[in-house]
C-alpha cells in the first residue's frame, strides 16, 4: 500500500502555487541610506483679522510702555521742528536773532529729557515721599508771583517770575503737576485706610489745596489753567469712586463761578463771543487761525511756508502753533499730531487701568487727564470750538516752563508702564543674562540629528 501511494503521488501533476499580491507601493520613496527623512510641512495657522493681529500686539505687556515713550519722544520732537518755523518771524520782529527761541526751547527740551530720564527711573517711594514739599514749594512760587518787583506781567496776566536775562518761571505749569501727586497721594493713603466712603474724607483736604492753588492762579488771571487743575480735581474724584451725584453738584458750582468770572471780565467776554471767528473784525486771532488751517490744503504749503505767522496771526509759536502745523504741514501733518495724543491718552489710560498700586492709578489717570483737557482746549480754540484760553500745547508749543514739568510727567508714565507685573516680568526676560541662560537651556535639550 505504501508502494502503491508513493506510485499516485509520482504519477500525478503538482498543483502551482497561487501568486501572492504585491504590498501597494508607497506614494513617498523610502529615505536613502544614511540620510535623514525630510521633515513635513508644518500646516498654517488659520488666518486672523487685522483687528485681531492689532488687538493682540496692544495686549502686549510692553506696548504701554513703548507707546508712552514713542509718542512723547515724537511730539516733543516735532514740537522743536515746529517751533523752529513758526518762531522765526516773531524773533525778527523783536530784533532778536532768527533761532532766539529754537534754541531756548532746544535747552528745554534737553533739560525736560533729563527730567523724564529720571522720572522713569523713580520709585514709588521716592515720589509719594515728594508730593508734599513739591505741592508746598508750587504754592510759595504762587505767591513770589504776585509780589510787586518779583512777578512779570506779559498781556495782562500776572503769572510769571523772572529768572534771569531773557528766562522765566511759570509756577501755574508746576502746580499742575504737583497738584495731581498730592491728590493721588493723599486719595491712596485713604482708600488704604478705607476712608473714601465718606463724603469728608473723599473731599477734605482735597477740595480746600485745590481751591488754594486754583485761587493764587486765578488771581493772576489765568482762567484757562484754572480749568485744567478743576478737570484734574474732577478725575482724581472719579478714579476714587465718588459718587455721580457729587459731580453734578461739582459742575452746577464750577458752571456759576466760571460765568461770574467771565461775566466780570471784558477780554473773557470778547473770547466767549468770538466762538466760531464769525466777526472777522473783532476775532481776529481766532479767524487767522482757521485761515492757516484751511490754507494748508492736504500736505501743506512746505515747512517755513506760513503766510500767517508774517504777522497775521499772533502768537504763532505757542498758542496757536497748530494752525501753523495745519498750513506748513497740512491736513496729513494735523492728524499725524492728533494721532499722536490720542495714542498718549489711550496708553495712559490702559497705565492706569492695569497696575495694582492705588497710588499708581491716581497718578496716571490724572496725568493723563491733564495733558488731554489741556490738548483739547488748545486745539479746539484753534478750530474755533472753544474760547481762547491761552494754554499751550503739551510737549508741543513753545514755553520751557510748560515744557519741563510735561516731560517729567511723560516720564512717570513710563515708569508706571514699567512698574505693571507683566511688564516688569517682561523687561526681565531680556535682560542679558538672562537671555543667555535660555539660550544655553534650549541647546542642552534640543534633539540631535546624528544616528
Amino acid at each position: 500500500m505504501r508502494a502503491e501511494r508513493q506510485a499516485r503521488g509520482a504519477a500525478a501533476p503538482r498543483r502551482a502555487a497561487a501568486p501572492r499580491p504585491a504590498p501597494p507601493r508607497s506614494r513617498t520613496r523610502p529615505p536613502a541610506q544614511g540620510r535623514a527623512p525630510r521633515p513635513t510641512r508644518p500646516e498654517r495657522p488659520p488666518r486672523t483679522s487685522l483687528v485681531n493681529r492689532l488687538r493682540r500686539a496692544w495686549d502686549r505687556p510692553l506696548t504701554a510702555y513703548y507707546v508712552v515713550f514713542g509718542t512723547g519722544l515724537l511730539l516733543t520732537l516735532l514740537g522743536l521742528v515746529m517751533v523752529f518755523s513758526a518762531s522765526q518771524i516773531q524773533a525778527l520782529r523783536w530784533d532778536l536773532p532768527a533761532t532766539f527761541y529754537f534754541r531756548k526751547q532746544l535747552l528745554a527740551a534737553a533739560l525736560g529729557a533729563v527730567l523724564m530720564l529720571i522720572a522713569s527711573r523713580i520709585s514709588v517711594r521716592l515720589l509719594r515721599a515728594l508730593t508734599y514739599p513739591f505741592l508746598a514749594g508750587s504754592v510759595i512760587l504762587l505767591v513770589l508771583v504776585q509780589v510787586p518787583g518779583v512777578g512779570v506781567s506779559v498781556n495782562g496776566n500776572t503769572n510769571w517770575i523772572a529768572v534771569g536775562g531773557s528766562f522765566q518761571l511759570q509756577p501755574s505749569e508746576l502746580a499742575k503737576l504737583a497738584l495731581v501727586l498730592w491728590g493721588a497721594d493723599l486719595l491712596a493713603r485713604k482708600g488704604e485706610l478705607r476712608l473714601l466712603t465718606q463724603w469728608r474724607h473723599l473731599l477734605i483736604p482735597l477740595l480746600p489745596g485745590a481751591l488754594l492753588v486754583s485761587g493764587l492762579v486765578m488771581v493772576g488771571g489765568d482762567m484757562g489753567t484754572v480749568v485744567i487743575l478743576v478737570a484734574v480735581v474732577f478725575a482724581l474724584l472719579w478714579l476714587s469712586g465718588a459718587p455721580v451725584r457729587l459731580f453734578g453738584g461739582a459742575f452746577a458750582v464750577v458752571a456759576v463761578l466760571g460765568a461770574v468770572f467771565i461775566a466780570n471780565s471784558p477780554h473773557r467776554m470778547d473770547r466767549i463771543t468770538c466762538l466760531g471767528a464769525g466777526d472777522a473784525e473783532r476775532c481776529q486771532q481766532a479767524v487767522h487761525g482757521i485761515y492757516a488751517l484751511a490754507s494748508g490744503g492736504w500736505f501743506g504749503s512746505g515747512l517755513g511756508a506760513s503766510v500767517e505767522k508774517w504777522g497775521e496771526l499772533p502768537e504763532p509759536h505757542t498758542d496757536f502753533i497748530f494752525a501753523i502745523t495745519g498750513e506748513e504741514l497740512g491736513l496729513a501733518g494735523t492728524l499725524s499730531v492728533l494721532g499722536l495724543f490720542a495714542a498718549l491718552g489711550y496708553a495712559g489710560i490702559r497705565v492706569a487701568g492695569r497696575t495694582e498700586d492705588v497710588f499708581v492709578r491716581y497718578a496716571a489717570g490724572g496725568v493723563t487727564a491733564w495733558l488731554m483737557v489741556q490738548t483739547v482746549i488748545n486745539i479746539g480754540a484753534v478750530l474755533g470750538l472753544l474760547p481762547i484760553a491761552g494754554v499751550p500745547l503739551p510737549l508741543f508749543s513753545y514755553g520751557g516752563s510748560a515744557l519741563l514739568p510735561t516731560m517729567f510727567a511723560v516720564g512717570l508714565l513710563i515708569a508706571f508702564a514699567r512698574s505693571e507685573p507683566a511688564a516688569r516680568a517682561a523687561l526681565a526676560a531680556r535682560e542679558p543674562g538672562h537671555r543667555w541662560k535660555t539660550m544655553r537651556r534650549r541647546r542642552a535639550v534640543a534633539p540631535s540629528r546624528e544616528r
